[in-house]
């Protein structure tokens, strides 16, 4: 499918990937014992993301 957005556009929803991506590992560090702390945050929330994409597709 071919979408043409304008510049705004694109600004906004990057926007709001990165506060979703930031929120993500704030909530992962603090939920694991390690608030503030962005890369464990970083870590932790891509290993659940994979880990429940896994368990999702009955891999694990």
């Amino acid at each position: 499918m071919y979408l043409k957005w304008s510049r705004d556009e694109v600004e906004a929803r990057l926007k709001g990937i990165m506060q979703s991506i930031h929120h993500a590992c704030l909530d992962a560090a603090e939920a694991y014992g390690t608030p503030g702390n962005y890369l464990n945050g970083a870590n932790i929330a891509g290993f659940v993301k994979v880990a429940d994409a896994m368990m999702d597709q009955g891999i694990v």
